[in-house]
């Protein structure tokens, strides 16, 4: 499990790591840049993680043909996975530009609005290679072969580092940009990330003749069927997850630019930590679908668990990390003063949910590995928008607890969906 879940894990941390990379640079702009910054990067990458979403039947589909020595199967999967990045990518640039537009009607600062549209603008042109990066790394992930993915993002970071320096600031000739220079450089690395990978398989297709390029060209409509079908809950259960936390910036960016930097600093945070079960979840999602194409149900059983320890081992020590450390935290961000006050309080309630966090995660993965990516849709549909956020809210504005309280009462819908989804792999397994 480690040697697969290792690298897939880097990977996670080297995706987030690059809108985190993003905030700390702009966050030496200004602080309605970083709000900028918050806010449309979390719009692009709720839409574009719905895309990316409907790929997940990848996991399942891929592992299992791969688990049952099916390679000839494994190409036809990733073929079919084509057919739905085109006509996706061109429906989610449409809603996000459209949406970039009316951000305004959601009472989202004025300073930080001015700065939000043109950053969209420059993001959307990376969704269709985004969407061609998320369906290769399926492909090769789920027949182990994570190492490509895992240096391609390292090399993209690297990339969008530079290009930061370069467009944000204005370096070696390029104009400053600031916020929108931000989104430009991010959109270059996307592009090297498809193209790196789109390369990889190429390369290793030629060199052990694994039959790729003779795979059929033609569409295969049950088999897109039944990626959808797979892939469209598993679309869904992110979408309720990443919009839970839009909605949640959305609603903070009422209080003014320092809480929702606070706020952003927050979601980097949790979201780093949460990268590492959310590349356990993935590894335990072809380790499991790999034992049931063997049709070894045990092995698939024993995946899961040990992914799920791993999991919440981590996050145990990253909620630790929180309690002890949140100054230190919010410095590497921005030194203002107000950010930190406001963002102190808001690590705290970040600890509190991090093994609850950690092992949905993982589970949600381990279910997806075994064909099952409906529980973990209702799940989050429940926990979040039935719990989470109205609870935030009422503690919110109602309360008047500010934004620890939006933050308290997502806290409780992550753990009522880690506790279900814990008990729904215990009977899966015992069955």
């Amino acid at each position: 499990m480690l040697r697969l879940a290792t690298p897939v894990v880097l990977t996670e941390l080297g995706w987030v790591s690059m809108g985190i990379v993003d905030t700390i640079i702009v966050g030496r702009v200004s602080p309605a840049a970083m709000g900028a910054v918050s806010v449309g990067g979390i719009l692009f990458y709720t839409a574009a993680i719905g895309g990316a979403g409907i790929l997940l039947g990848l996991d399942t589909l891929v592992s299992q043909s791969f688990g049952s020595d099916d390679l000839k199967d494994c190409h036809r999967s990733l073929v079919s996975s084509l057919y739905i990045v085109f006509p996706a990518s061109l429906v989610l640039m449409v809603i996000v530009s459209a949406l970039a537009t009316r951000l305004g009607a959601f009472g989202v600062d004025p300073h930080v609005l001015q700065q939000v549209v043109p950053y969209i603008q420059a993001l959307v042109w990376s969704t269709f290679p985004l969407l061609l990066f998320f369906a290769f790394r399926r492909y090769l992930q789920a027949m182990n072969l994570v190492m490509p993915v895992m240096i391609t993002l390292i090399t993209a970071n690297l990339m969008n580092l530079a290009g930061n320096w370069v467009f944000v600031f204005g370096h070696l000739g390029a104009p400053a940009m600031g916020a929108t220079g931000s989104g430009w450089a991010t959109c270059v690395s996307r592009i090297y990330m498809a193209a790196a990978l789109a390369g990889y398989i190429w390369y290793y297709d030629r060199r052990y003749r694994t039959g790729l390029f003779q795979t059929p060209l033609a569409p295969e409509f049950a088999r897109i069927r039944t990626l959808l079908r797979l892939g469209l809950p598993a679309a869904l259960q992110l979408l309720f997850e990443i919009g839970v936390f839009a909605a949640a910036t959305v609603l903070i960016g009422r209080l003014g630019a320092a809480t929702l930097a606070a706020h952003q600093i927050a979601i980097n945070a949790a979201s780093f930590s949460y990268m590492v079960p959310l590349g356990m979840g993935a590894a335990a999602a072809v380790r499991v679908g790999q034992a049931l194409g063997r049709k070894d149900k045990e092995a698939a059983a024993r995946s899961g668990w040990t992914a799920t320890l791993l999991g919440a081992s981590f996050m145990a020590c990253a909620g630790i990390v929180y309690v002890l450390a949140p100054e230190l935290i919010i410095r590497l961000h921005t030194p203002d003063l107000d950010v930190l006050r406001a963002g102190t309080s808001l690590l705290a309630v970040v600890a509190a949910f991090q093994l609850f966090d950690g092992v949905q995660a993982v589970i949600t993965g381990a279910l997806r590995g075994a064909g099952d990516t409906r529980t973990p849709m209702l799940c989050h549909l429940i926990g979040y928008w039935g719990l989470g956020l109205p609870l935030g809210y009422y503690l919110c504005f109602g309360r008047g607890w500010g934004a620890a309280g939006l933050w308290v009462g997502l806290s409780t819908g992550i753990i009522a969906i880690g506790c279900t989804l814990f008990r729904k792999w215990q009977v899966k397994t015992r069955h």
